[in-house]
């Protein structure tokens, strides 16, 4: 299985992994990319999950279509020697290569995707390529997936697919509770990346009563940066310091425009915080019933929800019960119970041909 360690799906990954477990399927980390964290190694080893650092570029990262391609085929020879029965790409674009054994390609996000959700036209030169073979290896491989119902549409749309990609929900172990009520707002993601809009949750936090706290970072691997105005920004945590935010039971808002899943969505409401969402897709999807919703990019209806709750404990330990009810769907033993249900049907046809 193919990760990385620049965002979320490291996290996906290394809990798939270790869900797998106890199913029989022995799940290998090939880590793409920049090197993990010490944080990151230490989780990994407290998982018991195994991983090789291949030192190679991420297709997001890469500089050109051939790059991706090399890439893929040192990911394609690496299953091969270690002789994997099926290889899960969390990045699509690198099942454009000629692998021994079946592909289950994830797609957890992609550049026209994000376009598609954030800006207008059409995609620039720079990200078209980058696109193109997304949907080629999607096309490619032998079973797609995704971990939303409105991104496999999404990405059916977009790259013409002939077969909507399969949908299972990514899952996350639950955060305890303290059972306080923190006296602040809470937030993570890339804040850098315009699709997750923190602007909108910083021109609210001038509007409410209590601080708006944001983890993440401010600078992108592209030279993206921001800065706010009100927001208390508080940089990359770990994912011990989040779910410690987490666990105080602080409001958890997110503005963002384009989110394929919301794993720190789903981090807060395990914990048993009250939501407060933009109305995208994806949230309504996951968290119709248990969350309060807002227009994106309206920072006024972003602050009345804020502040309703705020006002209102019972309110506010209402939804937080509501949003760990529904959280509880989504676990890495139920990710895992769907994944390995892919597998054995993408190997199944070469057992019974081989019989």
């Amino acid at each position: 299985m193919t990760a990385d360690a620049v965002g979320g799906v490291w996290q996906y990954a290394l809990e798939l992994a270790a869900a797998l477990a106890p199913l029989g399927v022995d799940a290998h980390l090939a880590l793409i990319g920049p090197a993990p964290s010490s944080a990151q190694r230490d989780r990994a080893a407290a998982l018991g999950v195994t991983y090789t650092e291949t030192g190679l570029p991420l297709d997001w990262l890469a500089q050109d279509a051939a790059e991706v391609r090399r890439t893929a085929d040192a990911v394609a020879m690496a299953a091969a020697l270690h002789g994997a029965d099926v290889v899960q790409l969390n990045q699509p674009a690198f099942a454009l290569a000629d692998y021994a054994m079946p592909i289950v390609a994830v797609a957890h996000s992609c550049v026209a995707s994000w376009w598609d959700a954030v800006e207008r036209g059409p995609l620039p030169t720079d990200l078209a390529w980058q696109a193109a073979l997304t949907g080629d290896g999607l096309a490619r491989a032998d079973v797609s997936v995704c971990p939303s119902a409105a991104l496999a549409g999404t990405m059916q749309r977009l790259y013409a697919l002939p077969r909507r990609p399969q949908v299972v929900h990514n899952g996350r172990t639950a955060i305890p509770s303290t059972g306080a009520l923190a006296d602040h707002v809470f937030t993570a993601g890339r804040l850098w990346d315009r699709g997750k809009d923190a602007a909108t949750l910083d021109r609210a936090a001038a509007r409410v009563s209590m601080p708006i706290k944001a983890a993440g970072p401010l600078a992108g691997p592209h030279g993206e940066q921001v800065a706010f105005a009100y927001l208390d920004t508080l940089g990359s945590l770990s994912d011990a310091a989040v779910a410690d935010h987490l666990s105080a039971g602080p409001i958890f808002a997110s503005a963002t425009r384009y989110e394929p899943f919301g794993l720190a969505v789903l981090e807060a409401a395990s914990a048993g915080c009250a939501l407060v969402l933009s109305d995208i897709p994806t949230f309504r999807e996951l968290w119709d019933g248990a969350a309060t919703f807002v227009t994106p990019g309206d920072d006024e209806a972003f602050a009345r929800a804020i502040e309703a709750l705020a006002s209102d404990a019972t309110a506010r330990i209402e939804a937080g019960e509501r949003a760990r009810a529904r959280a509880a769907r989504y676990t890495p033993a139920a990710n895992a119970r769907g994944m390995a249900d892919i597998y054995a049907r993408a190997v199944a046809p070469r057992e019974r041909v081989a019989a």
